[in-house]
């Protein structure tokens, strides 16, 4: 296996570096504490084509692959990882979603507005009583003629208010059968169709989280993703690629922490040596960066099995749980180099130490990570 970055990998990582520099970096505490969503930054990132990494050409994305896409969301997020929490919940949740279960008249209607981000791209499965529960959902569509009648809200929806579709699974047959859900695309001004309380969070403060709510909304059945009943089988296949999204992110995370830990522990001076010479911080600076490695090479391995369209249901859930569990071991050690400082917003690992917590609950827990491998490795 060859570990080096190709060309358009190192095409990627520049070009994402030197656009986080000058795009991102400098509004980072303005975004973070005022909770803004700069929706203008995600369109500058759609005409560069990161907003629609695994888009093919033919329906106007970059046609890129696993590998690509984990390097767009690891630079982003070593600058800020609330982008790259955005940018990664529109490709590989609502984005891919269409790609992966569109007829081709969805997917020419809607990808090529979602690769250049002309439309920004939500994904509705968790609710307020259910979150790993989705085959709980209360969300309902009641057929009526050629339409849907959908009632419920959805919560923690990232871009629910600023989005300008979503993809949504709500319950069609009964409450826990798995084949009782399915899977439909709303737009931005359909009746009954809104977005309701923004959540104010710990961390990831500049990728928008908020409900959306259905209030007897009608949705053509041409808006229907797939088979009826399909839902749920469809995102539990969605979600095995955004793990390896997240696993980005916090890969990401992980990097931007350390790399900021290295830094100041050469740069801080205790009884007139830096930091770093001494065992009890060079110790935990080795143990930071072999956690990275084992992150990074679980990614790819899990990218390598979707590309290759084989199982990766497994794979996928272990570099997931690992990564994001990583992130935050490596997060916290990086403010305990920072000593005091790092309890700071002067240094940026205070945020990296905020934000990294979300990578072990979105999409799928860490305890929910441990009970798909779990499975998978008993029925071996």
């Amino acid at each position: 296996m060859n570990f080096n970055y190709n060309e358009t990998q190192s095409m990627i990582a520049q070009s994402i570096k030197d656009f986080a520099e000058k795009n991102i970096r400098p509004n980072i505490m303005e975004w973070d504490e005022a909770q803004i969503f700069p929706v203008p930054l995600f369109k500058k990132l759609g005409e560069m084509g990161f907003m629609g990494v695994l888009v093919p050409e033919e329906y106007g994305g970059s046609g890129l692959g696993y590998h690509e896409y984990i390097t767009v969301v690891e630079e982003i997020s070593k600058v800020d990882p609330s982008i790259g929490l955005s940018v990664a919940a529109h490709n590989s949740l609502c984005t891919n979603h269409i790609l992966t279960f569109g007829n081709e008249e969805q997917k020419k209607k809607w990808l090529p507005k979602l690769a250049t981000a002309e439309y920004i791209g939500a994904w509705g499965l968790t609710e307020h009583n259910t979150g790993s529960d989705a085959g709980g959902m209360n969300t309902t569509a009641v057929k009526d003629g050629d339409s849907w009648i959908v009632n419920g809200a959805k919560n923690f929806i990232t871009h629910a208010i600023s989005g300008d579709i979503a993809v949504v699974i709500v319950r069609t047959g009964e409450k826990g059968d798995s084949k009782g859900m399915t899977a439909f695309v709303f737009e931005k001004g359909m009746a009954g169709f809104t977005s309701g309380k923004k959540e104010n969070k710990l961390g990831m403060r500049a990728s928008e989280t908020a409900e959306l709510v259905f209030d007897n909304c009608r949705v053509p059945d041409a808006n229907r993703l797939g088979e009826v009943g399909q839902g749920f089988v469809q995102a539990m296949k969605i979600l095995d690629g955004g793990r390896i999204s997240i696993g980005a992110l916090s890969l990401g995370i992980a990097k931007g922490a350390y790399e900021a830990a290295l830094k100041y522990s050469k740069e801080r001076y205790q009884f007139g040596q830096p930091i770093s010479s001494f065992q009890g911080i060079s110790f935990k600076l080795a143990d930071m960066a072999t956690e990275i490695e084992a992150s990074e090479l679980l990614l790819h391995k899990a990218a390598f099995l979707k590309q290759q369209h084989k199982p990766v249901t497994t794979l996928g859930a272990m570099a997931k749980m690992y990564a994001s569990e990583a992130c935050v071991r490596i997060a916290n050690e990086a403010v305990q180099i920072h000593g005091g400082y790092g309890y700071t917003k002067d240094f940026p690992v205070e945020k990296f130490y905020r934000d990294s917590k979300l990578c072990t609950i979105g999409e799928g827990t860490t305890e929910i990570q441990k009970l798909v491998i779990s499975r998978n490795l008993l029925k071996e």
